[in-house]
């Protein structure tokens, strides 16, 4: 059992955790995407946001987007065994499915889930160059589900010219990764496209199996943008992604078994860019596709005998006046029309929905070193009817960004999913949206000329009219309301220029408020009070890379009622890279190198140790 007494005491020796990635603070000319929308530098933003660079991506030579999320201040995480199983993603103590995710800019929770989550477990590295992590609640910019937080995922966008890069990795048991892409400009046309494949003998998802459960993975990307002139642009871009997985079934204890899934994800963008007025009034149109298709056989060769399949079908416009040099008004309305189908064990199903939803937000900068943000959004669903939100944030420099004040205050719902509407035997067609207030406030400090950035913030979210699953009626029902509340810290410091250190601590407290007494009061499941995690990584002068990794998570319950303890765990991991002329690498890792035994879900199996090495190429 990990015991937080002493990660607590390291967090703050090291002036506690990590700017993971670029850093959670905030540096200069920084640009973010998820706060309004559109690019923002991060010193205009009063909103706690990581950034996962193509640098670090690389650097950790982490397979699985989880593990790098992992690493990040607020994020928690659960997985149901082998590489490719089921994997969740919470933000501040929110439940998985309150978390909005993006893949270049397509909105890619499924609506064919019980809760519109997403499933993490088949989303790799392979083709993502950057990640924008966006903590607390933020539905004036997103719409449903932004409850938690966003996850925003982007592809490499086409370089100048020409490049390519290729690279390959084995390992531990049979795992072989490999990816490839190539991308350019000519003129006004430019684009790209990548490939990447990934396959495993595994572990056993059930921790007391003994079968490992294989898994398949091939995920294409593609981008075409064309310039028609300095004022209009089309712009599209598409995403795939093809899985099989073995995995033991969940009907009941976890247990070996011959099961199979089988996950076809198709994701698609289609739009125009207009910039009018020597580009202070700019606007976007677009089109967006995600379709899900999840088949599942009880014996591999045969018919599957069940499966669910999930479409979201989106119009967007987005328009931005920029009336003088520290104004702006962002301005848009979006069409949505989730669908999902059923088919299994001797039934049918098909369900859709209409969402309507018109939003405005404004940016001014009154003062030098002030950014104030704020605005609303209203969204007309064709079940429940309307929800309008609120949201404001404020940013404020004394000293041309060395130091940032930070202020925002959030509100966030989520419609319920079509499941929970209508399936058959539980669903509920009176049910209300999740509701949900978030306020946080923090600090973000560099020194040493940018050689130390250090980050604090405080956050509190309040979640009312959450849906669950009634024991009473057995159906779902808006039974549930939850409180979350805790501090995040980060620190990123360049002692000199070969070295590179990240670290990442979090305290969140997530208890259950709904007034039943079997749950009033308790931790909510799968969500550890405390987590830290510290990289180091330093570039030799000879072309030899080093780094590692210490993660470090505290105790947490399973279950609602506290009744099934998973302890807590640390697991270290190093790698080291060395460069073969200019365009050239060798790669190679160990994960879990203490061997620790550890879970994130009660039954379910976790790695060991395993090493891997691999080569890269560019041009």
């Amino acid at each position: 059992m990990l015991k937080f007494a002493s990660i607590s005491l390291l967090a703050l020796a090291a002036a506690t955790p990590a700017f993971a990635e670029t850093t959670d603070s905030e540096g200069g000319d920084d640009i973010v995407v998820t706060a309004s929308g559109i690019e923002q530098p991060r010193d205009e933003v009063g909103q706690a946001i990581t950034i996962i660079d193509a640098d670090t991506i690389e650097k950790r030579q982490t397979v699985d987007i989880v593990d790098l999320l992992a690493t990040t201040p607020g994020v928690r995480f659960n997985r149901t065994g082998s590489t490719g199983s089921v994997a969740g993603i919470s933000l501040r103590g929110a439940e998985t499915t309150q978390t909005l995710v993006l893949i270049d800019g397509v909105k890619v929770n499924d609506p064919s889930g019980i809760g519109d989550g997403y499933d993490f477990g088949h989303l790799l590295t392979g083709n993502i160059d950057r990640i924008e992590v966006l903590r607390g609640s933020n539905s004036v910019v997103h719409g449903s589900q932004a409850i938690g937080g966003v996850v925003s995922l982007m592809t490499a966008t086409p370089a100048g010219g020409f490049a390519a890069n290729a690279s390959s990795e084995y390992g531990y048991s049979d795992t072989l990764s490999a990816k490839a892409d190539l991308s350019g400009s000519a003129g006004a046309i430019s684009g790209g496209i990548g490939g990447a494949y990934f396959r495993t003998d595994g572990i056993s998802s059930a921790a007391v199996g003994t079968e490992k459960d294989g898994y398949k993975n091939f995920a294409g990307n593609a981008r075409l943008k064309v310039a028609f002139s300095d004022a209009l642009s089309l712009d599209l871009r598409g995403y795939y992604i093809n899985a099989d997985l073995d995995y033991d079934s969940f009907f009941g204890a976890p247990a070996d078994s011959a099961d199979v899934a089988n996950l076809d994800q198709y994701v698609g963008y289609a739009g125009l860019n207009l910039g009018l007025f020597d580009g202070n009034f700019t606007s976007r149109a677009a089109v967006t596709w995600m379709r899900n298709e999840r088949d599942y056989y009880f014996v591999r060769g045969t018919a599957p005998d069940y499966g669910y399949s999930g479409t979201n079908l989106r119009f967007e416009y987005q328009g931005v006046v920029t009336p003088a040099q520290q104004a702006k008004l962002i301005f848009g309305y979006e069409h949505e029309r989730p669908d999902y189908d059923f088919f299994g064990f001797g039934s049918t199903d098909s369900q859709k929905a209409n969402i309507d939803s018109v939003y405005a937000l404004g940016i001014v900068q009154p003062l030098a070193g002030l950014s104030l943000s704020g605005g609303v959004r209203h969204d007309d669903h064709s079940q429940f009817g309307g929800a309008t939100t609120f949201g404001a944030n404020a940013n404020y420099s004394p000293n041309a960004g060395a130091t940032n004040f930070r202020l925002s205050y959030g509100e966030g719902f989520k419609a319920p999913s079509l499941y929970q509407l209508y399936d058959a035997f539980s669903g509920n067609a009176a049910l209300r949206p999740e509701r949900s207030k978030s306020h946080d406030i923090g600090i973000d400090q560099s020194l040493a000329d940018g050689r130390a950035l250090i980050s604090l913030t405080a956050f509190l979210r309040n979640t009312t009219e959450q849906i669950n699953y009634d024991n009473a009626t057995f159906k779902y029902g808006n039974i549930d309301r939850t409180r979350a509340k805790g501090v995040e810290a980060t620190l990123a410091l360049k002692p000199v220029d070969a070295l590179n250190v990240t670290a990442s601590y979090s305290y969140i407290d997530a208890r259950d408020r709904s007034g039943r007494a079997a749950f009033d009061g308790k931790r909510l499941p799968r969500r550890a009070e405390q987590a830290v995690s510290l990289s180091a990584d330093y570039d030799w002068s000879f072309g030899l890379s080093t780094g590692a990794t210490l993660t470090m998570v505290g105790d947490s319950f399973d279950d609602a009622a506290n009744a099934v303890p998973l302890d807590g765990y640390a697991l270290a991991g190093i790698r080291a890279s060395f460069a073969v002329g200019d365009h050239f690498e060798i790669t190679g890792r160990v994960d879990n190198l203490l061997d620790a035994d550890y879970a994130t879900s009660a039954g379910y199996g976790t790695y060991g140790r395993a090493a891997y090495g691999g080569v890269r190429a560019r041009f």
